[in-house]
């Protein structure tokens, strides 16, 4: 019989998720806002790109080396420091005079942000019975695909209307905010556990969890190599202006929370490499169908339906597969890892973008984003190998001892 989540178990669990909602809008709405940051601080569409890969190429570093130096904390003290590290960036990136300010601005939110992400999810999934972990992580990453809803094209709307000074103020407001409803709603009673950088090497060193971490940073490259630049192909392939844009994007969310919810509704029933194999499939047939359809804003828009439900059955499903991978002691450090490996591909993917848009366009996006996740695919079929091997010694061991 399945443990039911009680209501004060929903309320954390909404908590960690209004966290994720803000950290996802603060980290991804540079690339809904593409244009007015530009406007804002006189820079170039590649510059303004690359602040996106600049944060998550931060995260990267940031999220395994917070495991290590203060993973020892409880993890809802560290979910707070995240909070308040991320929304002082956001207030310094809305008071940045110049380049090298917006830089700075974005490293710190890089760096709140590596406190944040991989302990919510380690954090909701402690908050339940072990049989109920799937739909814990699915609630939690709810905040992700509602940030993709609403908080990404509202901030896009934000920052048409109002500029891009202020959609940071106000990313900066909603951080602490969301701090205080943390601080009220999440027992204090999850510990962490002090990481070794010899553990981190080591978790990195087992075969099955560095091609697992693989499978995301490719994904994450694929996904962010085309999304970096949503707004500049919407005005310059489809002729689009900022409706267009906030419509897209609004799209993408509503798609999105379609397939958070439906990976939510069959974690019980489907493998997570199932899930996985089914999104990758997807998104590689939408990208190309993307590219041959005529460049209307509504095919488009049609489109990106099925490529949104499709990457959002990608997060949560590689979140558990790697909770269901990896020893208790090392799931904190695994899932940072996750999320530092899922940041620095859209970082990767970002800086790719920057560097293809300009000289190839809107088909160079689409070729490296297709070759990104077949590359995914092919370390998902190597993870699922190293498993099997590594699962069948294990196990013959086990039988002998009951023997």
């Amino acid at each position: 019989m399945n443990a039911a989540v009680s209501s004060s178990q929903r309320r954390a669990l909404r908590a960690l998720s209004i966290a994720y909602f803000v950290q996802a809008t603060g980290a991804l709405s540079v690339a809904g806002s593409l244009p007015a940051i530009s406007a804002a601080w006189h820079l170039t569409d590649p510059q303004s790109a690359r602040l996106l890969s600049i944060f998550g190429l931060t995260f990267a570093l940031a999220a395994p080396l917070a495991q290590v130096f203060f993973g020892h904390f409880r993890r809802r003290q560290l979910v707070l420091s995240g909070m308040l590290l991320f929304g002082l960036g956001a207030f310094a990136f809305a008071l940045s005079p110049g380049y090298s300010a917006l830089v700075a601005s974005r490293v710190l939110m890089g760096i709140g942000a590596g406190f944040i992400g991989p302990v919510l999810v380690a954090l909701g999934s402690e908050l339940v019975h072990e049989q109920q972990r799937g739909r814990a992580i699915g609630m939690v990453l709810l905040g992700v695909s509602m940030a993709s809803l609403a908080g990404i094209p509202l901030a896009a709307w934000v920052a048409a209307l109002w500029g891009a000074k202020a959609l940071f103020a106000l990313i900066g407001l909603a951080s602490l905010l969301s701090g205080l409803n943390i601080l009220l709603s999440v027992p204090n009673e999850s510990v962490g556990v002090r990481i070794r950088l010899a553990e981190v090497a080591g978790v990195l060193a087992e075969g099955k969890l560095l091609s697992a971490f693989l499978v995301v940073f490719f994904i994450t490259s694929g996904v962010y190599s085309f999304y970096a630049f949503i707004a500049p192909l919407i005005r310059d392939t489809y002729a689009g202006g900022p409706h267009t844009v906030s419509a897209a994007l609004a799209v993408l969310g509503v798609a999105g929370v379609l397939g958070n919810l439906y990976v939510t509704r069959v974690a019980s029933r489907l493998r997570a490499e199932q899930l996985l194999m089914r999104g990758m499939a997807l998104l590689i047939f939408d990208t190309l169908l993307i590219a041959l359809l005529p460049k209307l804003s509504a095919l488009l828009l049609l489109a990106l339906i099925f490529w949104a439900f499709a990457t959002d059955l990608l997060w949560p499903s590689q979140q558990r597969r790697i909770v269901e991978l990896s020893s208790a002691r090392h799931r904190g450090i695994a899932l940072a890892l996750t999320s530092a490996f899922m940041f620095g591909g859209m970082g990767f993917g970002s800086a790719v973008a920057s560097w293809i848009y300009p000289s190839a366009g809107f088909y160079g996006l689409v070729v490296f984003s297709v070759g990104f996740i077949l590359l995914a695919l092919l370390s998902l079929r190597i993870s699922e190998r190293l498993r099997k091997r590594a699962f069948t010694p294990a196990r013959a061991a086990s039988l002998c001892e009951s023997d």
